[in-house]
């Protein structure tokens, strides 16, 4: 195959499962022995074995970052500072794209950006959305979720010291009641200590910026 060729079959795709696309192909060996050296001559950036995307060159849909972290490992949901991030909720931008998935962890890391998975169990897989850009979609834990994730996975212990080092803005976009309902299915007495602390700290803050 030529990769004029290949080019017309994938440049629609913003990511390419090579499992998918060689399906039915008569000379398996072969295209995948293309494919490797369109990786290692630039033309192809490679996500994780079998997944790659097209150098952006010969791009015609640009992936989303979202969709490239629910397509590499599934099930799974992005969380923790990448999520607080998307909503607006910390100031910082985040280069990692960190999900929470039920299977093992992960770590993929090419051109396009790392991919990090870190272990929760199942019962704790819920609370997030979907996030869809030109058809592609991802799904991102909710801004309660996200934070309540993030004290959670990183065992860390939530103070107003903490918070205030966070340097959390938009909490208005923070619903104290949700936070607490959330904190309850934890069923960690720790994890529900820490969102009354956070719902606390939301109502000192937000009471603060009326008083200026």
């Amino acid at each position: 195959m030529r990769f004029e060729e290949f080019i017309r079959k994938v440049e629609n795709l913003p990511v390419i499962d090579t499992e998918s696309l060689l399906v039915g192909s008569s000379d398996l060996v072969k295209v995948k022995v293309q494919i490797s050296r369109w990786a290692k001559s630039g033309k192809l950036i490679q996500l994780k074995r079998g997944m790659y995307v097209l150098s952006p060159v010969y791009r015609k849909v640009e992936p989303y970052g979202p969709f490239i972290a629910a397509t590499l490992k599934q099930p799974s949901y992005l969380s923790l500072e990448k999520a607080l991030e998307f909503h607006g909720l910390i100031p910082e931008g985040v280069k990692v794209y960190t999900s929470l998935a039920t299977k093992w962890q992960d770590t993929f890391k090419s051109k396009v950006g790392v991919f990090s998975y870190q272990h929760i169990r199942k019962e704790l897989f819920w609370g997030y959305v979907s996030v869809s850009l030109k058809g592609q979609t991802g799904f991102i834990a909710s801004p309660e979720k996200a934070l309540l994730d993030f004290f959670y996975v990183k065992k860390i212990r939530a103070t107003f010291e903490y918070l205030q080092e966070m340097r959390l803005q938009n909490l208005d976009k923070l619903n104290p009641e949700k936070l607490l309902s959330c904190a309850k299915r934890f069923n960690k007495p720790g994890m529900l200590r820490a969102a009354k602390l956070i719902a606390e700290f939301i109502e000192k803050e937000k009471g603060g910026e009326k008083s200026l």
